[in-house]
């Protein structure tokens, strides 16, 4: 059996499979590894899952082919073309980290090849088979070619040397305790918990590098880090660090930090030589400079793209890579200033530089203009920058979201920002064709999500959130993905294959962020919500704040207008979305309050008032929360008792904010425009 943990393995959990061992017992009786040793991770991985979960033990036979027998090959395609020629057209078919699974016949025998160019694609094969067996998938006639179509799929961490994590719901740091870095059974699952997914990347420390965390690039820390680097290494992940701009002042004893500066730049070349001697797998570096009072090259005059490049160069001979974040903004504005429009920031401060970074640079932008809202308009900076590598930024915490206490599945948004026609080469300019580097012909895009994990029993808090963990790695590894099949596959291999379980966690999951959207803030309002935590309502909490969140309702309106006739922040999109967002009549009503200033007797499409229409959504959204609860209830019995009962917990604590939500901002419209329900239901005076 396997060994028992004091935290569960989420969709890789090796539970009990035997009734799937007559289905597979003759495939996997015998496995042949060609290659050497640095194949006996991904073997081993294999083997622990065959013999914990079918209860079948294989013969191993290393660089010997069996003869008279049906066996499973693994190998590196320079290998297997060693032996079997005709393998040779598989080359065509695979990228630097794809793989092929495929039942072949070889000589008389039934021969099950995983196969890939690189040790990565391996990795992720191995794990991509287990994935299918442990779903009960027919294998008799298996014929699996899978490349990514993304280059980098990665993890942010937003954790701190102390052990918390900013906008961290599940729990403390599995990284880091009391200023020291923590190397443990569970560092290593998490990596196979990674691998399994298919992400290669992760950036192990918060973009906001605070005074201690400025340290984490020299020696008192690296060591460890390399420790850490050659744990993920080994399932195909690379290791990022977040790094304060300003650290040839903090640790170089520099009176300056200017990337025109060449002893700045010798510092940072000698720096990242260092960095590389104790972390030789070293990925490279993200870069918050400029935002939120982080230092970067504007304290100097210097651009976004003088500091990225700096950096870059020191870390191009080594193949490293700078991920310099787009999210800048003037967050010291006065409320009482109209004319500046946060949403137009990245834009106004990117665009200009577009063709200006070097190769080894990525822009990493938010997928909405703001800052990670329920209902956003996609990023202008998609489809507006055309010469610059771009990483699609998400955020799998769930800070504006319900924080992992709220059941808010958000694969379904995800999906909408990737299906999204930016038409900047005209029709079919998708944010997923650009990432996949089809439209701009630029291959070094990806995806990066803000990671949802802690050291809780169950790594991300709610057991149901760790759906949108299995779902960024499904979507960055396979953009065009149908997002029902993706559910799908993450309720069986995390619960089992009973219907009624895939049919009722699907309604739950598929439904989930727009019943959450209903009850907060609807039609693309935003920002309710309480200042510095950002949970529950609060109308007014941003008001009249720094921050640039406003909904400025008075007695008659609400909303600001971005149109051409007051931000211009439509604008900054391609034609036809450009003319579309611009007008309040042809506007996707979804996303009405974001772009326009509307009065609360404005009639919609549905024939109903803003207000009325607000009103009812509120309503209809704990209706819907109530009715995913339902849902769960149904399955006792069916869920072990100890997840149905946190789960259940967490749908209570649901329906009970969202009720305050829905009274809190029916109450606040209420108020503000004395325009009664006109269905008569409860609404505080």
């Amino acid at each position: 059996m396997a060994e028992v943990k004091p935290y569960n393995m989420c969709w890789l959990e090796y539970t009990d499979l035997s009734k799937y061992k007559n289905k597979y017992i003759k495939v996997f009786e015998n496995v042949v590894v060609l290659g050497g040793n640095e194949l006996n991770l991904p073997l081993k991985e294999l083997k622990n899952f065959l013999t914990f979960s079918l209860n079948i033990k294989p013969k191993i036979f290393k660089n010997t082919l069996v003869k008279g027998r049906n066996y499973v090959l693994i190998g590196r395609l320079i290998e297997i073309k060693k032996i079997f020629k005709e393998s040779e057209r598989f080359e065509k078919l695979l990228n630097d980290e794809g793989f092929i699974i495929k039942r072949i016949d070889i000589d008389g025998n039934k021969v099950l090849i995983i196969t890939a160019k690189s040790y990565n694609g391996i990795v992720y094969g191995i794990f991509n088979l287990i994935e299918r067996l442990k779903r009960g998938e027919d294998i008799e006639n298996i014929d699996i070619v899978s490349n990514p179509s993304l280059r980098f799929r990665m993890l942010n961490h937003w954790d701190n040397l102390d052990g918390s994590i900013e906008r961290g719901y599940a729990g403390k740091s599995i990284f880091f305790r009391e200023n020291k870095i923590l190397i443990n059974e569970r560092t290593k699952d998490y990596a196979r918990l990674l691998s399994s997914i298919g992400v290669n990347g992760v950036v192990i420390n918060n973009v906001n590098v605070k005074k201690k965390e400025v340290e984490l690039i020299t020696p008192s820390y690296l060591k460890k880090i390399g420790e850490l680097s050659k744990i993920f290494s080994a399932y195909g992940i690379k290791i990022y660090l977040s790094i304060n701009f300003a650290s040839p002042i903090y640790l170089g004893g520099l009176n300056t930090a200017d990337p025109l500066d060449k002893r700045v730049a010798v510092w940072w070349k000698a720096k990242v030589d260092e960095i590389y001697e104790y972390v030789p797998d070293f990925g490279g570096f993200l870069v918050k400079a400029d935002s939120e009072f982080n230092p970067g090259p504007h304290m100097y005059g210097r651009t976004h793209a003088d500091g990225a490049n700096m950096l870059g160069e020191a870390l191009e001979s080594y193949g490293g890579f700078i991920i310099w974040r787009a999210f800048v903004y003037n967050c010291l504005q006065d409320w009482r200033d109209t004319n500046t429009d946060r949403a137009k920031a990245a834009y106004e401060n990117f665009k200009p530089l577009d063709g200006k970074f070097s190769e080894n640079v990525i822009v990493q932008i938010k997928y909405g203009p703001m800052d990670f809202q329920v209902r956003e308009p996609v990023n202008p900076l998609f489809g507006g920058l055309e010469h610059t590598n771009q990483i699609l930024e998400l955020q799998i915490t769930q800070e504006y979201t319900g924080q992992q206490i709220h059941l808010c599945y958000l694969g379904t948004l995800w999906k909408e920002v990737l299906d999204f026609d930016t038409y900047a080469k005209g029709e079919g300019s998708k944010v997923k064709e650009i990432l996949k580097g089809n439209v701009f012909d630029l291959k070094n895009n990806g995806m990066a999500g803000v990671s949802n994990v802690g050291d809780d029993i169950n790594w991300t808090g709610h057991d149901l959130a760790q759906a949108n963990l299995y779902t960024f790695g499904a979507l960055s590894w396979n953009p065009d993905e149908r997002i029902e099949e993706v559910v799908k596959r993450w309720i069986e291999l995390t619960f089992g294959d009973n219907e009624k379980v895939i049919k009722n966690i699907s309604y739950m999951l598929l439904s989930s962020h727009k019943a959450y959207e209903k009850y907060t803030t609807p039609l693309g309002l935003g920002w309710m919500v309480n200042p510095g935590h950002h949970y529950g309502p609060n109308p007014e909490g941003y008001e009249y704040s720094k921050w640039g969140t406003y909904h400025r309702a008075n007695y008659e309106a609400i909303g600001v207008d971005r149109s051409s006739r007051g931000t211009g922040y439509t604008l900054q999109y391609h034609s036809p979305w450009r003319e579309i967002y611009d007008n309040i009549e042809t506007c996707p009503e979804e996303l009405l309050l974001f772009f326009h200033r509307v009065p609360y007797n404005y009639k919609l499409k549905s024939g109903k008032t803003l207000i009325q229409t607000y009103y009812d959504l509120h309503f209809e959204g704990v209706e819907e929360a109530e009715e995913i609860r339902k849902k769960w209830i149904e399955l006792k019995g069916e869920i072990e008792d100890k997840i149905y009962e946190r789960v259940l917990n967490r749908l209570d604590i649901q329906i009970e904010h969202a009720k305050e939500w829905r009274d809190v901002i029916n109450t606040y419209f209420f108020r503000r425009t004395g325009i009664p329900d006109e269905k008569g239901r409860k609404i505080y005076p």
